[in-house]
């Protein structure tokens, strides 16, 4: 039997086993940075396969499984562990029990993806040559972002892979396929909070007060300009305010503060700073112009994230091999931020999009987001597979 059948075989093999994990890691979802019985329950898996680890950045776990010559090429692989603060809709046996809690973004498919390669590579460690470096890693959806934490702690060390490889779910994308996208991949992701302040007061004589809700209005379309005018038509970038709330105000109540919270993304960090202090200094000027104030406050999120060229051709061609050449999609770049952009900043990555496409068709982030849990023998098989190779 050639080694790709032996993947395969035991992907199948492990299937049933993969869906208890994901439904229990479901089931028991853990947010940003508190992923403390997540990482317990990874732990145990891997003492029980005899796969020696360490604890990096508190909840994550990192370690190596070693084939022949283990020094002939290192490779990591990345899974992302934590959860969303989303109350989940579903009503499915392996409904989130922490209430307020859900594997809204399929973390639960990266971690249990990434177990059963380890199973599966310690399983013909004498079958294929290198080193394997595997990383859980904790908090992708909060800032600074677990990645930035566990490089500055070391996890790309002691051995230094040559090449990293993640994967994130797509439900749009059917169940079987992947989709790679060599190059500029997703955008960088910063935060901007945003308080303006006046002088309340009645709203039938605004002639006493310093409108903040105006003046806030003002200043959302104004910085629309940025983007408009100022960054290059070629270069994408995306400016959205996605929350604005008042400390008082009412039907005829002009409020003395206004806050406003929104995303800046794009794919160029030359632009991105000349941005963020476009952004501040229109803000505030508009604000002072009309008699007001404001704190502007940007809080630099993920890198953007890029796909290295020639390790991605090399990442398509090893999974055409495996899933067959017409299951290898080329996917267009999106503007979503991923905090695996700081290990590209590092070193040669890919990540790819798994198909992970239900009948329900729902979207990342929502309180009934499932997948169709076939996607795991697809998914645990390549992992290892891409690791291989």
């Amino acid at each position: 039997m050639q080694l790709k059948e032996k993947v395969q075989k035991l992907a199948n093999e492990f299937y049933p086993v993969a869906v208890g994990i994901r439904r229990h890691l479901h089931q028991y979802p853990e947010l940003s940075f508190e992923e403390y019985e997540t990482s317990k329950f990874i732990a145990k898996k891997l003492e029980e396969w005899g796969i020696s680890f360490s604890i990096i950045g508190k909840t994550g776990l990192t370690g190596t499984i070693e084939g022949q010559n283990p020094t002939s090429k290192i490779v990591a692989l990345r899974a992302d562990i934590d959860a969303l603060p989303i109350l989940e809709a579903n009503e499915v046996e392996y409904k989130s029990k922490n209430e307020g809690v859900m594997h809204a973004c399929g973390h639960d498919v990266h971690t249990t993806s990434l177990l059963g390669a380890l199973y599966i590579l310690n399983s013909l460690k004498g079958e294929w040559s290198g080193t394997v470096k595997f990383i859980f890693q904790p908090g992708e959806e909060k800032l600074p972002g677990g990645a930035s934490i566990l490089i500055e702690e070391g996890v790309l060390e002691n051995p230094k892979p040559q090449n990293i490889i993640g994967q994130h779910v797509e439900p749009l994308m059917e169940v079987g396929k992947i989709g790679i996208k060599p190059g500029l991949f997703m955008a960088s992701a910063d935060e901007i909070y945003v308080t303006v302040r006046g002088k309340g007061g009645h709203g039938a004589k605004p002639h006493l007060c310093v409108d903040t809700i105006l003046l806030a209005s003002h200043m959302i379309v104004a910085l629309q300009q940025i983007v408009s005018r100022n960054a290059d038509p070629l270069m994408p970038s995306v400016l959205t305010f996605g929350k604005i709330n008042s400390t008082g105000g009412a039907t005829n109540i002009i409020p003395n503060e206004v806050k406003i919270l929104g995303t800046f993304r794009t794919f160029d960090e030359a632009w991105r700073a000349e941005a963020h202090q476009k952004m501040k200094s229109m803000a505030e000027s508009l604000c002072e112009s009309m008699g007001g104030e404001c704190e502007f406050t940007v809080a630099k999120g993920y890198p953007f994230l890029k796909n290295d060229e020639t390790f991605s051709e090399h990442v398509r061609s090893a999974a055409e091999t495996y899933l067959g050449k017409e299951n290898v999609l080329e996917i267009e770049a999106r503007m979503g931020g991923e905090d695996f952009a700081f290990y590209s900043q590092q070193m040669p990555a890919c990540f790819y999009r798994l198909g992970v496409q239900n009948p329900n068709g729902t979207g990342l982030h929502t309180n009934v987001f499932d997948v169709d849990e076939k996607a795991l023998e697809t998914s645990i098989g390549l992992m290892a597979w891409l690791a291989m190779q």
